[in-house]
């Protein structure tokens, strides 16, 4: 994914946790905020609870992957902040895709949806 699409400072990430709206599910919290800028970017969170380094990267590559295929869908002008759950421990691809997606149709934040 190219730079310009991603959150990468720590300012930028705590800026978002204070401003932003939030919508959860079992696998996954959606953090989200208006800036107003060309591009909407995006960040990816998650705890050490979760798992060793590994298992970290490996669901980020997962969702990464996932938010790269709506990336045209998505509205610009937005930061987002996916912070993974536990339960995002067992899920499969299919179903972390579902629930990305499903918080975003929740957010307003696709295109084709109000």
């Amino acid at each position: 994914m190219n730079k310009k699409y991603r959150l990468r400072k720590k300012k930028e990430f705590d800026y978002t946790y204070k401003r932003g709206r939030s919508y959860a599910n079992s696998c996954l919290v959606l953090v989200y905020r208006k800036t107003g800028q060309g591009v909407s970017r995006v960040g990816f969170s998650v705890s050490k609870k979760f798992g060793n380094a590994v298992a970290r990267n490996k669901i980020k590559r997962r969702l990464k992957e996932i938010y790269r295929k709506r990336i045209d869908r998505i509205k610009t002008g937005y930061d987002l902040i996916f912070i993974v759950r536990i339960g995002a421990r067992k899920a499969d691809f299919l179903r972390l895709e579902d629930q990305l997606e499903r918080l975003l149709k929740r957010a307003a934040l696709l295109k084709d949806e109000g």
